[in-house]
């Protein structure tokens, strides 16, 4: 597996090793051992399926008190995944990266908690799958709208497909300071 390290410490952007020949091809998408070998070594408890279509944006979500590392991968089609530093007192606070996940290039990305986590479609649609380090919980759930001009994410496309919730939500400077994850180093 390829491991490539973003500009945020702890995102890590992994190819897997994929074995093809003429009948299609094989992949490992989680090997426990293997992965706690790069430094993934959270305790996955849930998965997680969605299938959007385009220009669907979701997020930027994410939960407290009970954060959430995410494994993410794209098993039809395109999305632009971005995750954002949300904890406070880290050194890359309010930072983001990009990156396209697709069923072609069958990269995954490793988001550890403490991050909002959002993402675009860019095919017509997409199946998109990820496992989560805690359990969902509804009145844990928050986010940050995803065009904080703060933030400034280069989102591709246009004339997004919206919830209603991922509509209001604040921009990050607007959020209370016990409102998000602290950095513990």
């Amino acid at each position: 597996m390829n491991v490539i390290e973003t500009e945020l410490p702890g995102v890590v952007i992994l190819e897997p090793r994929v074995f093809d020949d003429k009948r299609g091809f094989f992949m490992e998408t989680f090997h426990k051992e293997k992965y706690e070998k790069i430094g993934v070594t959270i305790e996955f408890v849930q998965d997680n399926f969605s299938f959007s279509s385009k220009n669907t944006l979701r997020g930027l979500h994410y939960q407290l008190p009970h954060g959430q590392a995410k494994l993410v991968q794209v098993f039809q089609g395109a999305v632009f995944d971005v995750a954002v530093d949300i904890r406070l007192g880290s050194p890359t606070f309010g930072k983001w990266i990009g990156v396209e996940l697709s069923a072609s290039n069958k990269r995954q990305i490793f988001i550890p908690a403490g991050f909002a986590h959002g993402f675009v479609v860019l095919s017509d649609t997409a199946t998109f799958v990820y496992k989560c380090s805690d359990f969902y919980f509804p009145d844990c759930e928050a986010g940050i709208i995803f065009s904080d001009p703060q933030l400034a994410i280069r989102w591709p496309g246009g004339n997004f497909l919206l919830s209603p919730k991922d509509q209001q939500y604040p921009a990050l400077q607007d959020i209370s300071p016990e409102n998000l994850p602290r950095y513990t180093g």
